[in-house]
């Protein structure tokens, strides 16, 4: 039989450095969604004005088209998830530490845990 103890692949490192610019493109991507979302919603409302006649005021109506405001309100979702996971993305870049430090058994600076 064969003795060899089976291993497991080494972990994926999920601490990376490089999510801080993940992150920030994140965060910009949800900027853009919020003003895109948030100019939707405006092009989703109009007013209309019905002149009546006869010295009455006019009647003023209000539309409003769903689909424009729903998308708007989905972009609005989007970039709330996308801060979320910029946030994570933030942390996971944070808790980096020296590799170095860690292969050979050197603590860690005071107050990094």
């Amino acid at each position: 039989m064969n003795a060899e103890p089976l291993t497991a692949p080494p972990p994926a490192r999920l601490e990376q450095p490089w999510r801080f610019a993940v992150a920030a493109g994140e965060l910009i991507v949800a900027a853009a969604a919020v003003v895109v979302g948030i100019l939707l919603w405006g092009k989703g409302v109009t007013t209309m004005v019905t002149p009546l006649g006869g010295g009455r005021p006019p009647l003023v109506s209000t539309i409003y088209y769903g689909d424009w405001m729903a998308i708007g309100i989905g972009l609005v979702g989007v970039a709330a998830l996308l801060v979320l996971d910029a946030i994570r993305e933030v942390i996971l870049a944070a808790r980096t530490r020296n590799r170095h430090a860690r292969e050979f058994g050197a603590q860690p600076p005071r107050g990094t845990d």
